[in-house]
């Protein structure tokens, strides 16, 4: 067994320890640097990644293979990369792009076809002069979703 095949099979094993985790990135660099980043349905605190780190180190043998690991969790204000990424962030406020346009709204509800973001829109009133908040409620399917993230509000 080769050594990315070898360091593939223990960083998996150590991550499906925690039924809470997935592996989103795993780079093997030619010179052996490995990067592994994770994330999971809750937070993923940084004990998690400690302990993967010791774990996939003890589990292979320094005197044979040498290597650089570094573990890592996914950046918030990174594009999503995996569909299990949205359930955690139901209430944050989200910037989609779909083929035709870019939407931002609250995540209010994630099911096995897509999101549900909500909108708070100024429109003209129906009667009279002026104009009045209403919540829009956006459906999109994940095929349509070529990019996704958390937006930061200061």
């Amino acid at each position: 067994m080769g050594f990315e095949q070898k360091i593939r099979e223990q960083i998996e094993q150590s991550v499906s320890r925690n039924p809470d985790l997935f592996i989103l990135d795993l780079d093997i660099s030619p010179d052996r640097n490995v990067s592994v980043v994770i994330d999971g349905y809750r937070p993923v605190p940084l004990s998690e990644c400690i302990r993967i780190t010791r774990e996939v180190e003890s589990a292979m043998d320094r005197e044979e293979e040498d290597f650089a690991l570094t573990v890592s969790t996914f950046d918030i204000s990174r594009w999503f990369t995996d569909r299990r990424q949205f359930p955690k962030n139901i209430g944050r406020r989200l910037q989609v792009q779909t083929g035709s346009e870019t939407l931002e709204g609250q995540l209010t509800e994630v099911n096995d076809a897509g999101i549900v973001l909500e909108q708070k829109v100024r429109e003209p009133k129906p009667v009279g002069k002026g104009k009045h908040t209403v919540t829009k409620r956006i459906e999109i399917a994940f095929e349509n979703i070529e990019k996704a993230k958390v937006k930061l509000q200061f």
